[in-house]
């Protein structure tokens, strides 16, 4: 293995994405980023958490969508810009905290386009984490106390959110393969044995 390694993980609501995320963090001894990208954003770039969470929704009802190669590397745009506070630029700070966590840690990252971010790092495992719709509907109704309306329901919103915020920002389907290394179906196996798919895969990077 090289001196450090990332892994990306994005999934599929009620999939146990996160979940295996944080256990691979604790097992290996790595660093663990979620939604705590924002936090560290903001202090990077002294806007408010807020305004990063507002971001977030514009993307999700927008039909654009936006590829730049200065996005995904992490060329901000300075404060004297009018649009210092863009969507796009809120982005390119992401990105910026995504990249430099990336060549300076081992660590696990959930969501955020971090796989499309580091899509061309060759110490970056990227990780996909689906199940069938049944077993995402069960897994909600239990964690939630939700009917299986109400689940399926979440699920569909969760996933629309996650799916309109990657094309927005890469012109892409979030569920689409090629920009993965690994798929798992989390239903065929327990957290171990997925776990133990994802390590292995990883020793051969």
């Amino acid at each position: 293995m090289a001196d450090h390694h990332v892994i990306t993980i994005a999934r599929g609501y009620g999939s146990g994405g996160k979940t295996m995320g944080k256990m691979l963090a604790e097992e290996l001894g790595w660093s663990y980023y979620d939604r705590d990208l924002l936090q560290l954003a903001a202090d990077e770039s002294g806007i408010s958490e807020e305004l990063f969470a507002k971001a977030d929704e514009t993307a999700r009802k927008s039909r654009l969508f936006r590829i730049a190669k200065d996005v995904f590397d992490g060329k901000v745009i300075p404060p004297d810009r009018d649009d210092f506070i863009s969507n796009e630029n809120l982005f390119r700070y992401q990105a910026k905290i995504i990249r430099r966590l990336a060549a300076s840690e081992n660590c696990v990252i959930v969501g955020r386009c971090a796989n499309y971010i580091l899509k061309d790092e060759p110490h970056v495992l990227k990780v996909y984490i689906h199940a069938p719709r049944k077993v995402c509907i069960r897994t909600v109704m239990s964690m939630f106390g939700l009917t299986n309306q109400e689940a399926e329901k979440r699920i569909q919103e969760i996933d629309k959110r996650r799916g309109d915020y990657y094309k927005y920002f890469t012109g892409r389907d979030w569920q689409c393969a090629d920009d993965y290394d690994l798929c798992i179906d989390s239903s065929r196996m327990s957290w171990e044995q997925c776990i133990s798919i994802v390590r292995a895969y990883l020793d051969n990077l």
